[in-house]
């Protein structure tokens, strides 16, 4: 198979951990026999600094282009610190979401038995965490309109906004989730209080009669945020609006001890693009010391959602668990052992993946 990808490595640590997980990919390419394609682009801060455009047009096209995006971290305290700022790193996302389609966002949450001591949870509460928070990306109060502020500028407002469309849209994506899954579907919404969640309960509702293997429950957003602390476990498949996604998939990434362990994916109309769920750690950027674990997890989600290539997905899984058995990690996820460099990770999840046996 060919594997056409754009490969965006963005801010701070993001050119290092791409790099790994570039690694990966190469390693499967060969011992699959897979052909690569794949093309670098500027976007974010980075890209203001070049063009003043955080998504340039030249990197849109190569994403249209591709058959998948990579990309590694956004953000820079020379934006984040200068509230004039005109133009930020985060409108570009924003930007890419809207004109790639991007309109779910997929974040499995899976705690690893060597960091459930690092959780900020007891550890029985911990293990054994497995769920998929399931976003929807593209409405809600990020896109609304109209959005502003009044003349005098001491009165703001934002818009929520969701169709049944966007609604049903996202659902069939969680429900297909849920079937592969344990058959069970949380909607989170706040149907007691905004116009909008009770279109989300009404529309759920009507949805869940295609699935009706699945049990579907309903949850008001602080329920589940609460919920997620206290049993993490009664979750399998979660699905909710824009911003209650936004909070609760950030929530939930903490109860595994590490942010540097974490995919996610982005499932678009046009392509999909596949991220770690940390920030650019500009205070580690060239430094070697940044985890690119959850790049190149994000590179097997990739593989297993972009090109149906399940086995090569898990082929980088076991490698990055190697990794962590073996105590090749970097220095956040160290047990008072030997902290590794982000290359020397690197290098070693894909010369695992290059000596296991692969058909």
């Amino acid at each position: 198979m060919k594997l056409n990808m754009a490969v965006l490595p963005g801010d701070g640590i993001g050119p290092e951990i791409i790099e790994q997980a570039m690694k990966s990919v190469k390693a499967i390419c060969a011992g699959f026999n897979h052909t690569l394609t794949s093309e670098t682009a500027l976007v974010w801060a980075c890209a203001i600094d070049v063009t003043g455009n955080p998504y340039p047009d030249a990197t849109h096209e190569l994403c249209m282009q591709s058959d998948a995006v990579l990309f590694g971290a956004i953000g820079s305290p020379k934006y984040d610190n200068d509230p004039k700022a005109k133009v930020r790193p985060e409108q570009g996302l924003l930007a890419m979401r809207k004109k790639l389609g991007l309109y779910a966002n997929i974040r499995p949450v899976t705690t690893f038995p060597s960091l459930n001591h690092k959780s900020p949870l007891r550890a029985d509460l911990v293990e054994g965490v497995d769920l998929m928070c399931i976003r929807e990306l593209t409405g809600g109060l990020y896109f609304g309109r109209p959005q502003g502020r009044s003349e005098d500028g001491n009165t703001a407002y934002d818009t929520c906004v969701y169709s049944r469309d966007e609604i049903v849209r996202i659902l069939r994506v969680a429900y297909k989730y849920a079937m592969n899954r344990r058959k069970k579907l949380t909607v989170v919404d706040k149907a007691n209080v905004l116009a909008t969640s009770r279109l989300w309960r009404e529309t759920a509702q009507d949805v869940s009669k295609e699935f009706p293997e699945v049990e579907t429950e309903f949850m008001f957003v602080d329920n589940a945020a609460m919920r997620l602390v206290q049993f993490p476990r009664s979750f399998d498949v979660m699905v909710t609006e824009n911003m209650f996604g936004d909070i609760l998939t950030d929530e939930a990434s903490v109860i595994t001890g590490s942010l540097g362990m974490l995919p996610s994916a982005s499932i678009g109309l046009y392509t999909s693009v596949f991220e770690p769920i940390h920030g650019s750690y500009p205070q580690a950027a060239g430094k070697n010391i940044a985890n690119p674990l959850a790049t190149i997890l994000s590179a097997a989600l990739m593989l297993e959602l972009a090109f149906d290539l399940q086995e090569e997905a898990l082929a980088i899984r076991e490698a990055v668990a190697a990794s962590m058995d073996a105590g090749i990690v970097t220095e956040d996820i160290a047990q008072g052992g030997k902290a590794y460099g982000t290359s020397e990770v690197g290098d070693y999840v894909a010369g695992q993946i290059a000596v296991r046996k692969i058909p």
